[in-house]
């Protein structure tokens, strides 16, 4: 009889501890599975995004972005005399005839929003109106649009 108990006792022990290693492993294994990120290892510097598009003039000629909001690195050589044209009043009756709205005339587009084709360099505005880039870095309305 004692034997029989024995056995048992040992029996039961195992079991317990075999369920006790399978909580543990499962425990282990949810806990390490957590993405976490202390507060130490973020950037204690906040990030500032660097404008993909501003609008340097619009169709009257008034100027948004001055030359001191324009970033340094794009080599940008804009002439806000020339900026300073707007569009002509009968420009600016075809744009309001043919689309509802005047549209910037001059924009800047950072880098990696700028299109290539063969025929230049190009960003598609409110995905239906074409500026191309010209010689002083920015880009202008497509003729198109106001002729």
């Amino acid at each position: 009889m004692c034997q029989i108990v024995f056995r048992h006792n040992i029996r039961f022990i195992y079991n317990m501890r075999s369920t006790l290693l399978l909580i543990i492993f499962f425990a282990a294994i949810t806990s390490c599975s957590k993405k976490t990120v202390s507060e130490k290892t973020v950037a204690s510097k906040p990030v500032i995004a660097a404008p993909t598009m501003m609008i340097v003039s619009d169709g009257s000629g008034k100027i948004y972005t001055p030359a001191s909001k324009l970033p340094k690195e794009e080599n940008l050589k804009p002439d806000y005399l020339q900026l300073s044209k707007g569009f002509t009043p009968q420009q600016q009756a075809n744009l309001k005839a043919r689309y509802n709205t005047v549209l910037p005339r001059v924009l800047y587009i950072a880098t990696k929003s700028q299109l290539k084709s063969l025929k230049g360099v190009y960003y598609i505005y409110k995905t239906k109106f074409w500026y191309w880039k010209k010689e002083d870095g920015l880009f202008y309305l497509d003729e198109q649009y106001y002729n």
